[in-house]
């Protein structure tokens, strides 16, 4: 019997049209350009097509950021002008009619002691906050992490996290109340035959009393972030470490702290970028019971010399420094994150 009549089975005729087939099928999404390439790579119209709701639901927050953030910089312009708002009633009219006087402003905020020693208790209180303030959401969300029974974790969550929708207002009539001279410390000690104390109206303790309303404050909000990188962490590495005989402590060390890591490093890089703005309504409704030396910063500095005395090219030109610098210390910061090995604001 010759071998050319002997009928060939299903699945080797399957195999030998599976090729062709699935060549004219590739050959078809090859040419319409809408299906991925060799590299996995998807094209734009496919991808847009793809992401078209998520895209549109961030729409107004983009459109929130170019209005609000990305327009003002504009204004900038008016640094290097001798701005007068009232050339028109048109606040862009009056720009294009004031007159340009290049770097004088500059060379003004540079000449003056005032700006320096602004800049100086500027970094002071950065340095505090960055020292007494930063640990302190990564140490609550720690201990709030272990503890076992979810509705103390709830509470105590919630008590944190309450004082960060109060006013600032509110937070110094509260530590006025509790630290000030007619306070409920003060007022105790007199009754008991002590002299009282009036922390509020010390200049040398101002920088510490400041850092302690910012704690007292904002230490909840940053409670979330860290627990929720706390969340993604695998409880079967912590099962794991136990069974391999590692305590509490080692287990936090070898397991929570680096999956905190990545966090940290990029709140540290972008507290690092904003140093040089450690508040504004906290520090004007303080400076006339310390005096100006030891409250005024660049943002009330700018303020007081700029939008009270309405010159607002020079705190147009003292807000363009502050940005500049600002930007330079995000990116010397994010460049020592990669250094370490951590990924910060953006990738390398």
């Amino acid at each position: 019997m010759s071998h050319s009549t002997v009928p060939r089975s299903r699945s080797e005729a399957k195999t030998e049209k599976t090729p062709a087939a699935s060549g004219g099928a590739a050959g078809r999404r090859s040419r319409g350009g809408k299906q991925p390439g060799r590299s996995g790579k998807l094209g734009f119209g496919l991808r847009f097509r793809r992401d078209r709701t998520l895209l549109l639901m961030t729409l107004p927050a983009v459109l929130l950021v170019l209005v609000f953030n990305y327009v003002p910089i504009l204004g900038n312009v008016v640094a290097f002008q001798d701005y007068d708002p009232y050339l028109s009633e048109n606040g862009f009219v009056a720009i294009l009619e004031s007159p340009w006087i290049g770097f004088e402003q500059f060379e003004r905020i540079f000449g003056d002691t005032a700006f320096w020693h602004a800049v100086q208790n500027t970094f002071v209180f950065f340095f505090l906050q960055l020292v007494l303030y930063f640990p302190i959401p990564i140490l609550l969300a720690l201990l709030i992490n272990s503890v076992v029974r979810p509705r103390v974790r709830a509470i105590a969550q919630a008590v944190m996290y309450l004082p960060h929708f109060f006013s600032w207002v509110l937070v110094v009539t509260v530590f006025m109340q509790i630290f000030g001279g007619a306070g409920i410390i003060a007022q105790t000690l007199r009754q008991h035959g002590y002299e009282g104390f009036d922390l509020m109206t010390n200049p040398e303790l101002f920088k510490y009393l400041v850092t302690f309303e910012i704690i007292w404050k904002d230490a909840g909000w940053g409670i979330i972030v860290f627990l929720a990188a706390l969340s993604s962490v695998s409880n079967d590495l912590y099962e794991a470490a136990a069974m391999d005989g590692a305590g509490r402590w080692r287990r936090m060390w070898h397991i929570t702290l680096p999956a905190l890591r990545p966090v940290i490093a990029l709140l540290l890089v972008l507290r690092v970028g904003d140093a040089l703005s450690v508040g504004f309504e906290q520090f004007l409704l303080q400076r006339q019971a310390v005096g100006v030396d030891a409250s005024d910063v660049l943002d009330t500095y700018v303020w007081w010399n700029g939008i009270r005395n309405q010159d607002f090219s020079y705190a147009a030109a003292a807000g363009l420094i502050k940005g500049v610098v600002g930007l330079a210390l995000v990116l010397t910061a994010n460049k020592v994150a990669h250094l370490m090995g951590e990924q910060g604001v953006y990738k390398k």
